[in-house]
């Protein structure tokens, strides 16, 4: 017998160009040989599609489509992802009731599982965390269980299907199904105790994310070798979208034997077949490590590639100051859309110096980009003379009669020039868009101006810490360039916005974000999975453990601050400002490409709030400044 895994590249809400991709497969993987071809979670109508859930009619074209695909399976058996719909019945929200389902079709006709209420397996365990609200939309095996008042166990079945001609006994499950380490029960558990199981199928949409794939090898090699069955893990390609965060499906489809070996995995970022020959081999191959910067790099291009595709966008301008953020994001927009398709814009202040705008002018050249000056202090200085020179009527106001724009606030007006009116207006001039530059930390904080750098329709290092736009810009010039595209100057300059006199980087002034230290500190306030409240910063900085637990270089708290005095003032600062000012801002921010744990947007579900600080920080607090 041979199967094949369906690496499926999926377009969220196209449910017919799905079919005709996954009609396309079935016929390949038949004239291969294949007996059974298994296709991801939810494949005809994609996963991320927010309340179009909702509607009906898209619901009908989803069983449509499915039917369709069910008659496509002659000489071969196809197992598949679709929303499957119990028209007589509600969900919670008064919605027709929908389930997230696995279907499977041999001889043109739908194969139910034994025994099971519906014609289909239905996902039982749901996430409803970071990018995932599965139960907004879909009722699960659980709430089924309670609705019939049954066990979930006794409404778990398997798939019957003959293949080569022998019957095999399956088990059908859906993505999280097969991460239940977190649940009170483990679903293939339960079924593969209760059932002799040839073989277990588990399909996902699964968005990548750094080091994710370690995570699920050991996931599914530990039920796999737990429950003595093989196992076949389908995942999709592609990118979809929650609106604020934008998610790229890396594949990754693997074999696993019953001993818990990685027997074959699909190359990841593409759309392919994977075929294994049944019986399974009994040995396995270990996964390669991944390298950060180069599956940092690829990630990133293949979200870039799918998304702007989505857009139907051409063309990029992007803002340069010879930094390193909008480097690395030109060089990104380079690799993804041509050269050709990348305006790049300097938009010098008197306070930019002669040494980031020669690195600005090297940089386009050496991507052999167009490239376009265009200074804004003559701009910045008519506006606040404008604003100066208004005068505000009074009616018992608590405005001043005359406005004194202070220097934070002149700040401001130069970044708010450069992306509302310059990089919008060329953008809309040259029928292109413009795009967003900053990176996590200055997320984080709100290290930005609001309509201004905040600006853009995409946000590519959104989710990319400055310690890895460093080692993004050494590997774009080592491996992918192979020659210093990104001039060293602006990799070894002091990051700064150079907006005032103070933030001169030929006197090595710069952002008051300091990056080896900050970058970690900020992702133990969100990116950690058990996130850490000023309470825990303080409780490990007495400690002397801080650095071990956020993951920073050691030394680094002793040498940037003499005492618990400019400590607890550094952490207060950005903590207020990170739960503060800064959530009105990233509510407002660009779409963010997700690569990490945890990325700004849908995934991280934030509120506006003043600050906290627990009873406890006070108290730490108070008895450190006291010694």
């Amino acid at each position: 017998m041979k199967i094949c895994l369906c690496q499926l590249l999926v377009k969220a809400g196209q449910p017919r160009e799905n079919l005709q991709r996954m009609l396309g497969h079935v016929a390949q993987a038949k004239a291969d040989g294949a007996d059974l071809i298994i296709f991801p979670e939810l494949s005809i109508p994609g996963y991320l599609i927010g309340d179009n859930w909702d509607y009906e009619a898209f619901l009908r074209e989803c069983e449509a489509c499915g039917k369709e695909l069910i008659s496509a399976a002659r000489g071969i058996a196809i197992i598949f992802g679709n929303v499957a719909v119990d028209w007589q019945k509600v969900n919670r929200d008064g919605h027709v009731r929908k389930y997230n389902a696995l279907f499977a079709a041999q001889e043109e006709r739908l194969v139910a599982p034994e025994g099971g209420l519906y014609p289909y397996c239905i996902k039982t365990l749901q996430p409803n965390y970071r990018e995932f609200d599965d139960s907004r939309y879909f009722f699960s095996t659980e709430m089924l269980a309670l609705e019939q008042q049954e066990t979930v166990e006794n409404l778990l079945r398997p798939i019957k299907l003959e293949l080569g001609g022998k019957a095999y006994n399956i088990g059908c499950f859906i993505c999280e199904d097969g991460w239940s380490e977190n649940y009170s029960y483990s679903p293939i558990e339960l079924l593969c105790k209760r059932e002799k199981l040839d073989f277990v199928v588990n399909i996902s949409a699964s968005p990548y994310t750094l080091g994710k794939n370690r995570k699920r090898h050991e996931i599914f090699a530990a039920h796999a070798q737990k429950t003595g069955v093989p196992l076949f893990y389908a995942n999709q390609t592609g990118v979809q979208n929650n609106g604020k965060s934008v998610y790229a499906f890396d594949g990754s489809g693997a074999v696993y034997t019953k001993e818990g070996k990685l027997l074959a995995v699909s190359e990841r970022f593409l759309e392919k077949l994977l075929y294994v020959k049944w019986p399974l081999e009994k040995e396995g191959t270990v996964p390669l490590a991944e390298e950060e910067p180069k599956v940092l790099y690829e990630a990133l291009i293949y979200a870039m590639q799918h998304f702007i595709a989505q857009l139907g966008l051409k063309k990029v301008v992007i803002g340069i100051s010879g930094g390193i953020d909008s480097a690395v994001a030109a060089a990104l927009y380079v690799r993804v859309l041509g050269k050709e398709n990348v305006l790049l814009v300097n938009m010098p202040s008197i306070y930019n110096s002669n040494l980031t705008k020669s690195a600005s002018q090297k940089l386009a050249q050496n991507l052999g980009c167009a490239y376009a000056i265009v200074p804004i202090q003559e701009a910045v200085e008519h506006t606040i003379r404008q604003f100066e020179n208004i005068a505000i009527a009074q009616n018992d106001s608590v405005f001043p009669a005359h406005l004194k724009i202070a220097p934070f606030v002149a700040e401001n007006i130069q970044a708010r020039d450069r992306s509302a009116r310059i990089l919008a207006g060329i953008a809309a001039a040259v029928g292109a868009v413009f795009s967003c530059n900053a990176n996590k930390a200055e997320m984080t904080v709100g290290y930005s101006t609001l309509y201004g750098d905040l600006g853009g329709f995409l946000a590519v290092l959104g989710d990319v810490w400055k310690h890895q736009v460093y080692a993004l810009a050494e590997y774009i010039n080592a491996k992918v360039f192979g020659q210093e595209i990104i001039p060293r100057q602006i990799i070894e300059v002091v990051p700064s916005a150079e907006l005032s006199a103070a933030q001169d980087v030929e006197k090595g002034m710069g952002d008051p974000l300091l990056y080896p230290y900050h970058d970690y500190l900020f992702a133990s306030f969100m990116q950690c999975w058990q996130k850490a409240a000023p309470e825990d910063i303080l409780r490990w900085y007495e400690d002397g453990i801080l650095e071990e637990q956020i993951g920073c270089q050691k030394g680094l708290v002793k040498k940037y601050f003499p005492g618990a005095k400019e400590f607890i003032a550094d952490l207060e600062h950005w903590w207020s400002l990170f739960s503060g000012m800064g959530v009105a801002k990233r509510i407002q921010a660009p779409p963010i490409l997700a690569i990490s744990g945890r990325a700004y947007g849908f995934d991280q579900r934030e509120a506006q709030m003043r600050p906290y600080y627990t009873r406890q920080y006070l108290k730490l607090k108070e008895r450190l400044l006291n010694e």
